[in-house]
């Protein structure tokens, strides 16, 4: 395997009134990954989703760093339009001498919200969605060079990476001009091209940090001892996410059994249809050579998985059956 393995969590919770339980499922699934041997362990930023608990990756991430010892941990990302760089740049100094050594920065420009929980998180009720790459300018500043003004405190314990993350060829374009490793988020865009990627390994510049491209792909993956099994599980998902993006979910999430009885309408099978293109589903066989596949055609470093399920047992079984294959 000439790629790295890594996993993205969203903290899904079942349920309007279970974030708790799904805060506590992503400490047990970033020491269960630990365990395993992935390389890093990322968590998103969404607001105003009742089905989704991870509104805070900086402070998830200090609990995150308390209950592991090596895995590397990181934002996945920081939407940095709705905060101060310097603010940002100090938490994270914060969390790399809590936790040397093992801190990711990833940064997006998206809202993770709808535009009027955006403006609600903005302080003058005005997102800067076109200021975000001055602000990645000024936050790698801050991280990466001495004598800055203000400066920052605690001041960093390395240099701690700042990663861009995206779904379109406006943010290859800006990590290749910034000299920043990418992060390009496939299961957002399941019809995302190489193209993509080939542009910003073509075209990057070296930064202070990074002298070379480094690409992570991030994909959705279902896997289970059988074929049926994983489709069930990708099914149940894609259920629930159609019905969330659709606006018929009043903060709950069907189970497994519940999506089997789900009638699949023409919008729903085409909705699937789309998201099945970068994406691995099946036996750690199927998934294995899916993954080698799609991380070849993109000509990656790394592949990060996402696996978006109703129960933790299953995720926890799916992360391990494809280490598992990949160790053999």
């Amino acid at each position: 395997m000439t790629f790295k393995l890594s996993v993205l969590d969203q903290s899904m919770a079942r349920g309007r009134n279970e974030g708790a339980l799904a805060l506590q499922e992503t400490i047990e699934m970033a020491k269960w990954c630990e365990s395993l041997g992935y390389e890093r362990f990322w968590i998103s930023e969404h607001h105003a989703f009742p089905s989704v608990a991870g509104s805070a990756p900086e402070v998830l991430l200090a609990a995150l760093g308390a209950a592991t010892n090596s895995i590397r941990l990181g934002s996945g990302g920081i939407m940095l339009p709705h905060y101060s760089a310097y603010k940002v740049a100090e938490v994270f100094s914060l969390l790399s001498n809590l936790y040397p050594n093992r801190i990711d920065l990833g940064v997006g420009r998206a809202p993770g919200a709808d535009m009027s929980t955006a403006r609600a998180l903005a302080t003058d009720g005005r997102p800067k969605f076109e200021a975000f790459p001055k602000l990645v300018e000024k936050l790698s500043e801050y991280l990466w060079q001495d004598n800055t003004e203000p400066m920052v405190s605690p001041m960093p314990h390395e240099d701690i990476p700042v990663w861009m993350l995206g779904s379109s060829p406006d943010s290859a374009q800006l990590a290749a001009r910034l000299g920043l490793p990418y992060n390009l988020a496939a299961f957002i865009n399941p019809q995302a091209h190489e193209s993509i990627v080939n542009y910003y390994q073509e075209n990057f510049k070296p930064s202070a940090l990074w002298k070379k491209p480094y690409t992570i792909l991030t994909i959705g993956v279902f896997c289970a001892e059988t074929e049926a099994q994983a489709k069930a599980l990708q099914l149940t998902f894609d259920i629930n996410f159609f019905r969330f993006i659709t606006g018929h979910t009043q903060g709950s999430f069907l189970t497994p059994q519940e999506a089997q009885l789900h009638p699949i309408t023409p919008q729903l099978a085409d909705f699937i249809k789309s998201r099945n293109t970068l994406r691995a589903v099946g036996t750690p066989e199927q998934v294995k050579s899916k993954i080698e596949a799609i991380a070849q055609r993109f000509a990656v470093d790394e592949i990060m998985m996402v696996s978006n399920m109703h129960y933790l047992s299953d995720r926890k079984r799916s992360f391990e059956l494809v280490m598992n294959a990949f160790s053999e």
